[in-house]
């Protein structure tokens, strides 16, 4: 019998994300297009920057009081947020001004 080298493409795309290391700005990206959906227009309209740097999400919001409120559900954020992408993508949050 003849051995094959097939794979899938979703498991040639997953190790050519790791190669170039391109994974990385990949999640941030797709954090950014998540991050109204999870939170409302209303937050999104309000967050001035999202960045994602080794699994730790940075959230700039221009309102003091919404920035205070967040803080406290930064737990609930990343849940939400990790639910949303379909993997744990995010390990901690930290919401600034």
């Amino acid at each position: 019998m003849r051995k094959t080298n097939e794979q899938s493409v979703k498991e040639v795309l997953s190790e050519m994300l790791e190669a170039y290391r391109l994974k990385s700005k990949l999640d941030e990206t797709r954090v950014r297009d998540v991050w109204a959906q999870v939170m409302g227009q209303v937050i999104a309209g309000y967050t001035t920057e999202i960045k994602l740097r080794r699994h730790k999400l940075f959230v700039s919001i221009s309102s003091a009081a919404l920035r205070q409120e967040l803080s406290y559900g930064r737990d609930k954020i990343m849940r939400n947020m990790n639910e949303a992408l379909g993997e744990d993508v995010i390990n901690e949050v930290e919401v600034r001004g």
